[in-house]
């Protein structure tokens, strides 16, 4: 009886040992905007790893992506959440790496790895119903609001432009380009006629453009979404081809709302990536990080309305945007998080 309590004893130490062990971990993460998808889902991993007693995560929103992408790399920050093709630039040495040196990056990109994946956000075309754009071919001659004046929104707005219609930028419309915080308002002052960027089912430019009257949403034209020369763009890195029934963005907007497709399908092109660690994170300190983001999905979900059609929980490569030329891996703790619940881990994506 006594050996057995002795037993007992210790055993309940050691895994009290073991759960203060995982607590005391310190950690630091940054993201971009706040109440955007990845500010969300980096709060939630805050709340969801203290309450599993996994981790303290001291977090940083409304940081610059390129900058905490190389923190990440070299080891200085923990965890970071972007699109897959930040990482996938820096191992090229490329567009804003471009400083870094092909060397540099390809010794620096293997060390991000992927904790859960996600979509940011779907590239669609919205706008204001009194302007009577009812189809994507309405674009000629008009001013479309396409994104900031650098970065990769513009150039994939231009592209998705000219792919389903044939229309070039400042040949045969107007390309509109403002600050990211003036994006909302270039609908609502006249800057801009429509919209082909970037957003959320609501999120805040949506939101706004809603509030200030009538609005549609076009999905993108079926028999461009499913042609070969879509898939290029499409399949992208940082990018996945998007769907969702109709009923769903529509109930998501609202009845202010009227959302456009030729049948009950709405096609996007979403922006996809994830949060990440640095690969010489402790495994078991990764799985428990994952194990707490897979717990709480649903709880992920709820804190904001447009959570629920951003993918998370699906790691399906075709949704999240993993293999073909995107190179990033799970973190092997990760993958047996996923696998323990129950998910397929593609093995093009295991380290």
């Amino acid at each position: 009886m006594l050996r057995t309590l002795q037993t007992a004893l210790v055993a309940a130490a050691a895994t009290l040992m073991a759960s203060t062990a995982i607590a005391q971990v310190n950690l630091v993460s940054h993201a971009a905007g706040a109440g955007t998808a990845g500010g969300l889902a980096a709060t939630g991993l805050v709340e969801f790893a203290s309450e599993a007693g996994v981790a303290n995560i001291q977090l940083k929103d409304g940081q610059t992506g390129t900058k905490f992408m190389l923190a990440l790399a070299e080891g200085k920050i923990d965890i970071a959440g972007a699109p897959h093709h930040l990482p996938f630039l820096m191992g090229r040495g490329a567009g804003p790496f471009g400083k870094l040196g092909k060397e540099r990056g390809a010794e620096l990109a293997p060390n991000v790895q992927l904790l859960y994946p996600y979509t940011f956000s779907v590239f669609y075309m919205y706008g204001f119903t009194s302007n009577g754009i009812n189809s994507w071919d309405d674009l000629k001659g008009k001013k479309v609001l396409q994104g900031p004046p650098q970065g990769s929104m513009p150039r994939n707005s231009r592209a998705l432009v000219q792919l389903t219609t044939g229309l070039k930028a400042g040949e045969d419309y107007e390309s509109v380009t403002v600050s990211m915080n003036q994006l909302a308002n270039a609908l609502i002052d006249g800057t801009a006629d429509v919209a082909v960027i970037p957003g959320t089912f609501p999120g805040p430019r949506e939101s706004q453009v809603g509030a200030a009257g009538a609005a549609t949403a076009m999905s993108l034209p079926k028999s461009m979404f499913e042609s070969e020369s879509a898939s290029k763009l499409l399949n992208n890195v940082g990018a996945a081809p998007f769907t969702a029934p109709v009923a769903e963005i529509q109930a998501a907007l609202g009845e202010n709302w009227t959302v456009v497709s030729e049948d009950d399908t709405f096609r996007g092109m979403a922006m996809v990536g994830g949060d990440y660690v640095n690969a010489s994170m402790d495994e078991e300190v990764a799985y428990q990080l994952a194990k707490a983001h897979i717990d709480n999905i649903e709880n992920l979900k709820a804190k904001a309305p447009f959570m629920a059609a951003l993918n998370f929980g699906n790691i399906d490569a075709s949704v999240a945007g993993l293999c073909g030329k995107n190179p990033m891996k799970f973190h092997a703790g990760a993958v047996r998080a996923w696998e323990e619940a129950g998910h397929a881990v593609p093995d093009c994506a295991k380290p």
